[in-house]
């Protein structure tokens, strides 16, 4: 082939023709053309460093606008723009923030008031330090309920019982609220730390070990959790508290056993507020298109139930549950109790990773769909500081709200500036009119959470979907929800974000391991099973493996190798030994035959003149005596030598048939496969026992005369095999090609200089026409 002419002919579309001509080109051959720079600048750690600390006036500007947005689109907002739509989505987002932070902290176990303040402190902080403009950031059903889980191990019920009135034993409800705010508050901070710590370290990305099966299967069976947790206020019951794995069961079987003791009131009020909730919401799905703003149900269904229980006493007169006294005005600031740390350390960790993944998951979507950036450590960054500061303030760990988030973007919010209207509304309420929701029946706030739901029960219409689609990832939507549901939530997670990992490991030592074909005027080489016009070349055994490869699935990978090429390199082995011993006896008995080549001679001499006699033949001379019988066996006496021999042609048949009968399949297969060669495309980094199994399949191999290639391997890969000494004088670089065709057309070409067999190069033109 001729490196020096190229040519290309281009016509319309579909024939659009490509004609390229060049050496072939192997590893050596390919560093000398294409220049390849041994080693590549890279800037040192000391380097880096410096450049990061560098005090320059440019440097601090940029690193100022880089950790706190706000300073960088706020000069730049708009008014006249944005001011509207913002203000709209604000207003409605921070009526919805009132019914959902109340609710959502009975599920972290905390008072209600506790709820608004998260609906507060959080918001601010993420509008400074945020990057998405459609999230909303504050309380939310899965971390609420994680929260609740914390607080109710650390203080429970059975720490509080006093002595009451008759001798009864009663909870002290204001002790145990206490002492939850401080567990929920320690669990925030040291959540809030982690999320920092990843933010600044640049582990934005340990969110993506976090499939979308996972995350949803998860939020479903968190979900689940809700539910139940919420129906001992809708029956209004007191069932025993369970943990561990099964709570959840246990819990269904005690709120079952108590259903007799059904407080009648209670669950009526529950029922009359699921009835407007679902009803109302229906029409504001149905009717979103033609709605300016949805209508305000969660906060109509709070007004009027609170009306209802002050006017008609329904606390004193039915005894039906209400929230109680709300502090009008904000608490101060207080340090966190550290001395929980250590108690709660694992579930801050599930609360701060699941947080994240559910937030930065809302915000890419917002971000795609409106084409901008989000900045995912930015965000762990905010988001930790969100529950850093806080913690301070008694608020409980926060993160984006799907509810919440769609009405903002659906009203017309178009920046972070929605967000902090949103906590205006929050704060006027808890300044002057909190202490007007102290009647509002608790039975209300969880028919709230209850509806709220249903957005996350509709994931499992995703069963069907991933059934089509991958059953891999269903079986990990599947088993993350029943881990969840039946293994609580931070053993749940745990173990979904193992089996998740090992169904990523499972498929990579399980992969699809295909021979390839050329497709015939072409260089592409495809699957032989899957395309019919991809055609084996003979005497070449082109391997693919699908995955890559490393030290979990390199045993595999040879093992697939043997099967699919068919030389079972063992068996070949045991021949070729055996051959090898033949061979050596068949020389042993060859020198024992020039001792006694007088004698053979002159019997073959006497054999062949007397072959037609059928008797016993006496032949005397003066010293010798020679005797033939019928079946051709001679003996000849000379002296007290005594020496029997069969004709010599027929000992050298006997011999070829019996050597060609041990070497045929030896022998045959080597006129069928003289080169193998391994497609490295997939493979990205070489790790140890990856290059003591190439170095076995080489040397294998050769021991049969069969010689392996390496194509498609990426630099990279290369320079680890320079460093883990592969290659040698048996192995050289000379066995490495950019392409599978290269690779093909060396070995046509080493096959035809080897056994001058030139028809295979003749279906191999070196010009490739595509």
């Amino acid at each position: 082939m001729n490196m020096n002419r190229t040519g290309m002919g281009v016509s319309d579309h579909a024939g659009a023709t490509v004609c390229v001509e060049r050496i072939v080109l192997d590893e050596l051959k390919l560093d000398e053309v294409a220049q390849r720079q041994n080693e590549i600048q890279c800037s040192s750690i000391k380097e880096k460093i410096c450049h990061s600390v560098r005090c320059s006036v440019g440097q601090w500007k940029i690193w100022i606008l880089k950790w706190i947005p706000l300073l960088s689109w706020i000069p730049q907002y708009s008014v006249r723009e944005n001011g509207l739509g913002d203000l709209v989505s604000g207003v409605s987002v921070g009526i919805m923030h009132l019914p959902q932070g109340m609710a959502y902290a009975l599920l972290a176990s905390v008072p209600p008031v506790f709820g608004l303040y998260t609906s507060f402190y959080p918001v601010l902080v993420y509008f400074i330090f945020g990057t998405s403009r459609h999230v909303s950031i504050g309380t939310f059903a899965v971390i609420s309920i994680m929260i609740g889980s914390v607080s109710e191990r650390l203080a429970p019920n059975d720490h509080f019982l006093t002595n009451g009135t008759n001798g009864s034993v009663v909870i002290d409800m204001e002790a145990r609220d206490v002492q939850r705010v401080k567990v929920a508050a320690a669990t925030t901070l040291l959540c809030g730390i982690f999320q920092v710590l990843l933010g600044l370290v640049r582990f934005g990305f340990v969110v993506t070990y976090l499939s979308e099966p996972l995350v949803r299967g998860y939020t479903t069976g968190a979900a689940t959790h809700v539910i139940t947790s919420q129906l001992k206020y809708m029956f209004g019951v007191s069932p025993r508290r369970f943990s561990g794995p099964l709570q959840l069961l246990y819990t269904l079987v005690e709120l079952g056993r108590l259903l007799p003791q059904t407080h009648i009131a209670t669950l009526m009020i529950s029922l009359v507020a699921l009835t407007a909730l679902i009803t109302v919401k229906e029409i504001n799905s149905c009717y979103s298109r033609r709605l300016l703003l949805p209508v305000p149900i969660e906060l109509m269904v709070i007004i009027a139930g609170t009306l209802v229980s002050h006017f008609a006493d329904l606390r004193a007169v039915n005894g039906v549950d209400v929230v109680g006294e709300i502090p009008s005005g904000l608490v101060p600031p207080r340090v966190p109790e550290v001395g929980f740390f250590s108690s709660v350390v694992g579930d801050a960790f599930a609360v701060a990773v699941v947080g994240y993944a559910i937030s930065i998951s809302l915000g890419k979507t917002f971000a795609l769909k409106h084409g901008y950036k989000v900045d995912s450590n930015q965000e762990l960054v905010a988001l930790g500081l969100s529950n850093t500061i806080g913690g301070f303030f008694q608020c409980y760990s926060v993160t984006s709200s799907m509810s919440r988030s769609l009405v903002q973007e659906s009203t017309g919010g178009k920046t972070q500036v929605a967000g902090m209207i949103s906590a205006v509304i929050v704060f006027i309420t808890v300044l002057k009119l909190g202490s007007l929701f102290e009647q509002l029946p608790i039975a209300v706030l969880s028919s709230i959470v209850f509806v709220n739901l249903k957005g996350m029960f509709t994931q499992c219409q995703d069963i069907p979907a991933l059934w089509r689609s991958s059953r891999v990832d269903l079986l990990v939507w599947l088993v993350t929800f029943l881990c969840t549901v039946l293994l609580n939530l931070d053993l749940g997670l745990a173990a979904s974000i193992i089996f998740t990992l090992l169904t990523v490991i499972f498929r990579t030592q399980c992969p699809r391991y295909s021979l390839l074909g050329r497709v015939s005027d072409t260089e592409l080489y495809l699957e032989t099973e899957s395309y019919k016009e991809a055609k084996a070349i003979p005497g070449i055994t082109i391997f693919r493996s699908s995955a890559m490869i490393y030290y979990a699935n390199a045993e595999l990978y040879q093992e697939a190798l043997l099967k699919k090429s068919g030389i079972n390199v063992s068996k070949l082995l045991k021949l070729k030994k055996r051959k090898e011993e033949e061979n050596a006896k068949k020389k042993q008995v060859n020198e024992k035959d020039k001792q006694t080549g007088v004698l053979r001679e002159l019997a073959n001499r006497m054999m062949v003149s007397m072959k037609n006699v059928s008797e016993s033949v006496h032949c005397h001379g003066t010293d010798q005596e020679c005797i033939i019988n019928d079946s051709g066996i001679a003996t000849v006496t000379q002296g007290n030598m005594n020496c029997s021999f069969q004709p010599e042609q027929d000992s050298e048949e006997e011999e070829r048939d019996e050597t060609d009968t041990h070497s045929s399949s030896c022998d045959g297969l080597q006129e069928h496969t003289h080169s193998i060669i391994l497609d490295f495309s997939p493979v990205s980094f070489i790790d140890t026992v990856t290059l003591k199994t190439l170095k076995n399949i080489f040397q294998d191999f050769a021991e049969v005369d069969v010689t392996v290639y390496i194509a498609g391997c990426q630099v990279c890969v290369v320079q680890q095999l320079e460093r883990g000494g592969f290659f040698s004088e048996s192995i050289s670089k000379s066995r490495l090609f950019p392409s599978i065709h290269d690779a093909v057309l060396h070995c046509l070409c080493q096959s035809q200089r080897d056994r001058s067999r030139s028809e295979f190069a003749l279906d191999m033109p070196c010009v490739t026409r595509l």
